[in-house]
């Protein structure tokens, strides 16, 4: 046993291990570290750290919350047998295996939908074209038909049912697309610019370093099973934003300029990114400058150490404590730093901004319609779609139309909407007379391009409101009454989870049961925050209103807005609030 405990604590670890070992053949499984007979008293393989810190936790007295039991009783991906047995008889997971089917990107998502939702994992949200058709087969043969862009530029597969789920991950595995990780205590879909290697103004290419990451995660069980969930995303300065301030780890590409130093060496100019921690806006958070800039080629080890540190020192006791964010608050940047520091077996490079160059700024209107790109005579067209929401027939139109049109990228975005790229000029009427055709469109109101939504009650268990088509009926009450003249954020999520960031809108609306008498009866309806914001115009949005009825939002989004275009001009902030 290693000698990094002292003897109380090896006791303590003897006694976890047991006990989760009874835990084990309780359920009819083997010994924990190997064969019969051949139980280890202390943690071993690539769950170790992580059966490390549970017992860490166990020693100074605290209570391990019940995910952390159900992982070291059986890890999730030692149970596929058991979901394949559970879904050829038609049987939906208990908490426990509903839990442990979302390390296979599996959300049994009841009462709401009585059926599975899958989140896939598409590392800096780009597919090629015959990938989304694929998809598009898959939604139809086992699905509900339709799927939805996510804001981690993401695709969500709905209305599974039970017998359907292994063939739906399956299928996604012959299309060489996984869902592995994509849900429960893992490290996410990683996200990176949506016009990565196109784009005129961008500093770097994200596209390797995002997938370079996606697969460090997916060869290395020991990334799996982290206190909470864990968010990446890599930003190369490019047109549209990747929002990577809203990410427990944002790498945000700078350039340096000459003449800075460290410690009295010199640093060398030139591309780097700037590492940001610690965001997670349903906290109220956005991720913090800490000074440390990596080398691009870094990036992998650095986010690597990160984990780990993570891994040994978030809260398993507390589920609404155990992200990163809490880490930091406890101990502090500087102290954490030097814990990453130890784990890399080596120094951090620090940098004043004074020797950053100002960024490129974003186009908030970039991620819709066409774009001239960086390779001369060809363009990004961003498709408009409704909150999200792609039918099947919609998303092999979109598949057809990048094979013969574009480049065959099809590229989601973290705006909930899609790009096609490499359309050369000949070809951009074709591409928007086939958007057309069904149902679709790059052009779209100022108010729609930044109105997003999460999936809601339609859907989701949790949400006090029905964000999609709440978001929808504000879009069309107030586009006949009220004209932006420049782009305006409204996100609507659900719940306290933030799925659509709701803190970072201009507008921000997160769903609420409203009370109407004193009986204690409710409806559906919303909480409002205004002056959110992302990047150089980061915050957080505060309360506005409360309680709000879902039939009364539109009426009241259409108010702030007008209010905010009589008096912008005399205030500081130029979005409302």
């Amino acid at each position: 046993m290693s000698d990094d405990f002292t003897p109380d604590q090896k006791r303590y670890l003897e006694g976890f291990v047991s006990g989760m070992q009874s835990a084990r053949t309780a359920r009819g499984l083997g010994p924990l570290g190997g064969a019969p007979g051949a139980a280890k008293a202390a943690p071993s393989g690539p769950d170790k750290e992580h059966a490390e810190a549970q017992a860490r936790t166990v020693a100074a007295g605290g209570k391990l919350v019940d995910q952390e039991k159900w992982k070291a009783a059986e890890h999730p991906f030692d149970a596929y047998a058991r979901f394949k047995e559970q879904a050829q008889a038609g049987i939906y997971p208990k908490p426990e295996d509903n839990f442990r089917w979302r390390y296979h990107g599996l959300f049994y998502v009841a009462p709401a939908q009585n059926s599975y939702m899958c989140r896939l994992r598409i590392p800096n949200g780009i597919l090629r074209a015959w990938q989304f058709a694929g998809v598009a087969d898959i939604a139809e043969s086992f699905g509900g038909g339709y799927s939805h862009v996510t804001t981690r530029a993401n695709l969500q597969i709905r209305e599974i049912a039970a017998e359907h789920a292994p063939l739906l991950l399956e299928g996604l595995a012959d299309l060489g697309l996984t869902a592995k990780g994509s849900g429960a205590d893992n490290i996410r879909n990683v996200t990176g610019s949506a016009t990565a290697g196109i784009d005129p103004l961008e500093l770097i290419d994200t596209r390797p370093h995002a997938r370079a990451w996606h697969h460090h995660i997916l060869n290395d069980r020991s990334l799996y099973g982290l206190p909470r969930k864990f968010n990446v995303a890599f930003d190369g300065a490019g047109s549209v934003a990747t929002l990577e301030d809203t990410n427990d780890i944002g790498f945000q590409a700078i350039e340096v300029a000459e003449g800075a130093t460290f410690e009295g060496q010199p640093v060398e100019p030139g591309i780097w990114y700037r590492l940001a921690l610690g965001g997670i806006t349903g906290h109220r958070d956005l991720a913090r400058d800490t000074g440390v800039i990596v080398t691009p080629s870094d990036a992998i080890a650095v986010a690597d150490a990160i984990v780990r540190v993570f891994i040994a020192n978030g809260d398993r006791t507390d589920r609404n404590r155990s992200r990163l964010k809490y880490v930091l608050d406890a101990w502090g940047f500087d102290k954490f730093l030097a814990a990453v520091e130890e784990k890399l077996g080596r120094g951090l490079i620090r940098l004043d901004n004074a020797f950053v160059k100002p960024r490129p700024v974003y186009d908030r209107l970039a991620h819709i319609g066409v774009h001239g790109q960086a390779q001369p005579g060809l363009n990004w067209i961003g498709v408009a779609l409704p909150v999200g929401k792609l039918t099947a027939q919609q998303m092999r139109v979109i598949a057809s139309i990048a094979q013969s049109c574009g480049d065959g990228d099809i590229r989601l975005t973290v705006w909930q909407n899609l790009l096609i790229s490499g359309v050369p000029d000949a070809k951009i009427e074709d591409v928007l007379a086939n958007l057309q055709a069904v149902g679709l469109s790059a052009e779209t109101s100022i108010l729609r391009a930044g109105l997003i939504a999460c999936t809601g009650a339609t859907g989701c268990k949790f949400a006090g409101a029905h964000t999609k088509e709440d978001a929808l009926a504000i879009a069309a009450h107030c586009e006949p009454r009220i004209t932006l003249d420049t782009p305006v954020n409204i996100h609507l999520t659900g719940c306290h989870n933030s799925c659509a960031q709701h803190y970072i809108g201009d507008l921000g609306l997160i769903g609420a049961k409203v009370p109407i008498n004193d009986d204690g009866d409710t409806v559906p309806g919303y909480h409002v925050f205004v002056g959110g914001g992302f990047g150089v115009e980061g915050g957080i949005g505060r309360e506005f209103r409360t309680n709000v009825k879902a039939e009364d939002a539109p009426a009241l989004v259409e108010a702030i807005l007008r209010s905010w275009q009589t008096h912008r001009g005399s205030a500081r902030s130029s979005a409302p609030g």
